[in-house]
Parts: C-alpha cells; structure tokens; sequence
C-alpha cells in the first residue's frame, strides 16, 4: 500500500489533534488551544509556494498568540515556504524538540483482554490520563477542552492491571489515518510490554472503526519509543521541528 503524502499526514494531524482557536491565513494557520502542547499551539505553513509577505505575516502570528497569553510557536514540516524560514532566520528563532513523523499500513492487532476503548471524555480515561501523566487541575481542564473540539472518530485507550491503569493513550482517526497521541505508561511498570499492549489495543480500535493507515509523532531523541514503535510496523516518513523565539 502506498502511504498518504506529507500533506494528507498534517492536514489528518489538524483534525486529530485539533485547535481551539483556528484562524487562516492563506495557507498559514494559527491554532490555540490554552497552551496544552506544542502541536495545538503552533503556527504552520502547507504550501511551499504561499511565501508572500513573510515577516509581516510572522509577526502578525506572533502577535496573535501574544493577544491570547501564549508563547509564539512554529511549526516546521518539510511543506513550509522558504520565506517563512528566511523570516525565521533573520529573526534567529531558535530550533527545538527535532521530531519524526511514523506511520504504517494498518493490518490487524489483538487487542489486550485487559484493555478498554473508551470515548475521549468518559471519565476513566480522563482519571487513566491524569494518573499516569500527573497532571495537576488546571492541566486537566486543557485536555478536557481540546478533546471537547473532536469532531472526528476518537477513543481513549486504557490498559489495566491488577483493576489500576498502567497505559494510556488516545486515538484519533482523520481521513483514514489513526494518529495516536498521549502515549504514557506507569513509570513502575515499564518494560512489560504495557504500551505494545495499548497501542495494539488502539489499532485494532481504529481498524474496526476504517483506518487504514496508521501515524504518530515521535521526538526524534525518544529512542524508547522509537523502538516501539518500530517494532509494531511503524516506519519513519520524515522530520520536522519546532521554533521559537531566540529569549525565549
């Protein structure tokens, strides 16, 4: 099977994990979400050609999250304009968290007997999620707000042993393309084969609900999990990093 383009994966990502504040700007958009990950806090360009008026519209972006307390922060795929990055530059914005994009043909998996996929916002997801992620309340209210703007097919995957959850994560699935996210696992359990377990349990999830392919985002120091991730099928399909102010 031949896997989406670079293009299809980001705009699938949108929706997966999606902004509460969006707002367009040609082929630049602008998304908030109250600070809850890099991802949904971003600005980021889809079209290599779109390079008119680069720092202008840079500022602008700057000046957008500014009006809604947020740090500015880009987005750099391998579809953002060669102005955007020249305006960057000059700017000295300061490169971050080098990441990957996975994905795979999704094939069938066995869910764990132990294993439950729940709706986004059903509690026990969102006790699994502040459990194992230790996130205080004001974190929790974040997540619950963004998981509130899903529009698309999402489930809230939580591995249990012993009646606790020791593995979370979430599925989204947009365009056919499951994106997992919020992958975590008891600290004190690790190496038990817990996120396999939720992993396989989401993607047998996703396959009975019509994906077809199978993506993430990995931080490309993340060695752990690109193991995992590897070893389920994923295979990498290209890089992209984050920028940011050089104070910042």
């Amino acid at each position: 099977m031949t896997l989406p383009d670079i293009a299809a994966f980001e705009r699938a990502g949108l929706k997966a994990w999606p902004g509460i504040a969006v707002e367009w700007d040609g082929a630049w958009v602008r998304r908030a979400a109250n600070g809850y990950t890099k991802r949904a806090n971003s600005l980021q360009c889809f079209d290599p050609a779109d390079n008119d008026d680069a720092p202008a519209r840079l500022e602008a972006g700057r000046a957008w999250f500014a009006a809604r307390n947020l740090p500015p922060v880009i987005r750099t795929t391998p579809l953002q304009s060669p102005a955007l990055t020249a305006a960057l530059d000059a700017a000295d914005w300061r490169a971050i968290d080098r990441s990957h994009l996975y994905a795979m043909p999704l094939g069938e998996t066995e869910p764990d007997p132990q294993g439950r996929a729940l709706a986004p916002l059903d509690p026990d997801f969102l006790a699994a999620q502040q459990a194992l992620q230790e996130y205080g309340a004001g974190t929790m209210d974040h997540l619950r707000a963004l998981l509130a703007v899903l529009t698309v097919p999402a489930a809230g995957i939580v591995i249990y042993r012993d009646g606790a959850p020791v593995a979370s994560g979430l599925m989204a699935i947009a365009d056919g393309i499951v994106i997992t996210g919020n992958v975590i696992t008891d600290p004190t359990r690790r190496r038990q084969g817990l996120a396999a377990a939720m992993m396989r349990t989401g993607l047998a999830w996703a396959r009975a609900n019509g994906a077809i392919i199978a993506a993430l985002n990995v931080q490309a120091d993340n060695e752990a999990a690109k193991a995992l991730y590897g070893g389920l099928g994923y295979r990498h399909q290209y890089d992209y990093l984050y920028r940011i102010p050089k104070e910042a």
